[in-house]
């Protein structure tokens, strides 16, 4: 057994405590303002749909432009007409994703990144469900949308997030790289689909004042981390679009 997992049921009383106290004391961050669907730049066709939790949606700034929908489509944009899309809710798992995957637009697209698994993390969702989860839904977003490339966003170092302390920090920190671990599983199931992992630390300098979510740093060193992904293992961005 893990230590962390041992850990969990010796201090499952200050775990839960701890839990609780954030909840109440937590600063609430509104949504960006700003276009959640549009389009963008010149050049050929790329349609992009970015769906998730929170961090998807760009808490944490104050306008779409800076979160990781504008930032990535911006870069984009260099290159293509993008008609980007946004389906992001705050607090989503990964099931709940899979809940409203009839809502999405229609297909077909060319780029899909999502972002998830802070929240599966948080509210204790067990590791092989959450597997299985992910793998639930690559599948079905390539089935249903064309078989767009699909860019899976690793899960950030929750230990570092300043809003937490230990031994929380520990325990959902050691959780979240269990979870990160295990989307290359995912991603190895199926052809065009690739994770992207961050290399930047975090810290009260570039997260959102709560302390939990991203910051314009952290957003922008992300969409930079997706177009280099892209640049290595697609044509998206030296040759024509998956859609004419």
């Amino acid at each position: 057994m893990a230590w962390d997992v041992a850990a969990r049921f010796v201090l499952m009383p200050l775990l839960l405590a701890q839990g609780a106290y954030l909840r109440r004391t937590v600063l609430q961050l509104p949504d960006p303002t700003g276009a959640r669907s549009g389009t963008l730049g010149s050049g050929p066709p790329l349609r992009l749909l970015i769906v998730g939790d929170s961090s998807a949606l760009g808490v944490g700034v104050t306008d779409q432009r800076e979160a990781l929908l504008g930032q990535v489509s911006s870069r984009l944009a260099d290159t293509y007409t993008v008609h980007y899309t946004l389906k992001a809710v705050s607090g989503a798992r990964t099931g709940d994703v899979l809940s409203w995957l009839d809502t999405l637009p229609e297909g077909p697209f060319d780029l899909v990144i999502t972002a998830l698994g802070v929240n599966d993390v948080t509210k204790v969702v067990p590791l092989r469900r959450f597997r299985q989860r992910q793998i639930a839904l690559v599948g079905a977003l390539k089935a249903q949308l064309g078989d767009p490339f699909v860019v899976v966003s690793g899960l950030p170092p929750v230990h570092q997030f300043p809003l937490l302390r230990p031994p929380l920090r520990w325990i959902l920190g050691e959780q979240a790289r269990r979870f990160d671990r295990n989307l290359d599983h995912v991603t190895a199931r199926y052809t065009r689909c690739a994770v992207v992992r961050p290399k930047l630390g975090l810290g009260r300098h570039n997260m959102a004042a709560d302390g939990f979510h991203p910051g314009p740093a952290v957003y922008a060193a992300w969409a930079d981390d997706i177009i280099a992904l892209l640049r290595s293992e697609t044509d998206l961005l030296d040759g024509p679009p998956v859609t004419a």
